[in-house]
């Protein structure tokens, strides 16, 4: 049944709009948000406080090379009542948010930054080769997708920063294959990333062809909404006053984000000077750049477009600069500090602006609501890195963060510290669990994070 409000009653009609209901158009397919009207209110399906919505997303964050533990840890040793330095940005969120100190990655040694990215989301031990015959494990992500991800448009969607060419020898007599790629669909086949915003909008919002016919069917007409207009109006005209609403603000932000990629091609069309490093089209900032492939994740969860997402902020021993932070020296040649107290500072600084690009998404997911409650309480991020002291490429006491509500099951607002190193292989499983994906082990799991969605006793 389709449900339209009229003043302060509610009329309950004898249709109901389908969860996976799309708007076509000429070279579109157009998801749409959750809407009240894709809910029964008659039904064991409707959003009430005792059973709400249950849409489960699950999102990986990859920080790369390490960071500067000292600045990291937060200093209480159970709640964030009080943040650490590197960790203030998530003020606004952190009661979604819980910082867990003294994981590991044992299958990440001998200690390079290829392992340290391979073993993030596999918790395997990466085959050492130079050549194609390279060996891993399938991915957590991936496990995820396999169950909570075949009845969306994408199982999985990958996503980085970085334009990844790289091939041959990477470090060390490993695979340039392992810093390249976060996702793997089983031990040999990896899951290249995209860094390209326009052409991670295209599979989100296309509708089938050749790159290029989608390509020349967005410039022909200057929109991907303009296509879908009529139907835009004729579905308005069934939807309550709230649906109507949460429906022009999902369009808004897809119009925006459409925007801002145009004008980022735009501004590469007006520079003289190509940057090899960075793909044609994308924000010349970094941190434009970011914020866009965030926002195209949050686009792809809100539409129910994909509910397993992995993203790589940078690619292990990338050399980029951050002179809009103040930081114009490489920072992978930081991350070798040598104990020196101003890299160190500057290594901290790189990790503090990542975070704070985390914490502006999870403000938006939170801001953005579904169902009973907001996007950040229907999902899981797990964000952080495989290399925890950069300087001597360890790979223990791991910066880790969860965020998220996980359909009102995560206590957030908390610090939870294992007096010994505890396997990150056990929190994979944990989140695995949580998201309906049921397993007795995974890779060299020894249990669970216990205390992470039970309520906090102090």
């Amino acid at each position: 049944m389709v449900t339209a409000e009229k003043g302060s009653q509610m009329i309950v009609t004898k249709k109901s709009l389908p969860r996976r209901t799309f708007l076509r158009g000429m070279g579109t397919s157009l998801a749409l948000p959750l809407l009240d009207a894709m809910i029964p209110s008659m039904t064991a399906l409707a959003s009430t406080p005792a059973n709400p919505v249950q849409l489960r997303r699950l999102g990986f964050v990859y920080m790369p090379m390490g960071c500067d533990v000292s600045r990291w840890t937060p200093p209480g040793e159970q709640t964030l009542d009080e943040l650490s330095p590197t960790l203030q940005p998530l003020s606004r969120v952190k009661q979604q948010v819980t910082a867990i100190t003294n994981m590991e990655l044992q299958n990440a040694y001998p200690g390079t930054h290829a392992t340290s990215n391979a073993a993030f989301l596999s918790a395997a031990e990466a085959k050492r080769t130079e050549s194609s015959d390279y060996y891993l494990g399938t991915t957590v992500d991936q496990i995820a997708a396999q169950q909570i991800g075949q009845s969306t448009q994408l199982p999985s969607l990958e996503m980085s920063m970085d334009l990844l060419s790289v091939v041959g020898q990477c470090d060390n007599g490993y695979a340039c294959v392992y810093q390249n790629n976060l996702s793997w669909s089983s031990p040999t086949t990896p899951l290249p990333a995209e860094a390209h915003p326009r052409i991670v909008f295209e599979s989100l919002f296309g509708a089938g062809g050749s790159a290029a016919d989608r390509q020349a069917a967005i410039k022909k007409r200057a929109s991907l909404l303009d296509s879908v207009t009529a139907e835009i109006t004729r579905l308005q005209n069934t939807l309550g006053p709230q649906d109507r609403n949460k429906v022009d603000q999902y369009l808004q932000t897809i119009r925006e984000v459409e925007r801002r990629i145009q004008r980022a091609e735009v501004d590469v069309a007006e520079n003289p000077l190509p940057d090899l490093d960075r793909p044609v089209g994308v924000p010349v900032a970094y941190a434009d750049h970011a914020r866009l492939m965030f926002d195209l994740q949050l686009l792809a969860m809100q539409g129910d477009i994909t509910r397993v997402i992995t993203f790589q902020l940078a690619r292990e021993t990338s050399n980029r600069t951050y002179p809009e932070i103040g930081v114009n020296d490489p920072h992978h040649p930081l991350t070798h500090h040598g104990n020196n107290p101003k890299k160190i500072a500057k290594v901290a600084k790189i990790n503090q602006f990542h975070v704070s690009l985390f914490a502006e998404f999870l403000e938006k997911l939170q801001n953005t609501p579904e169902g009973n409650g907001s996007l950040l309480d229907h999902s899981l991020y797990l964000y952080g890195s495989g290399m925890g002291n950069p300087n001597v490429h360890d790979h223990t006491n791991l910066p880790i963060l969860v965020a998220g509500g996980a359909a009102g099951n995560m206590q957030g607002g908390r610090h939870i510290k294992f007096n010994h190193p505890k396997p990150l292989a056990d929190l994979h499983l944990t989140l695995l669990n949580k998201v309906g994906v049921k397993l007795d082990s995974f890779a060299d799991s020894q249990g669970h994070v216990e205390g992470l969605f039970e309520p906090l006793d102090v």
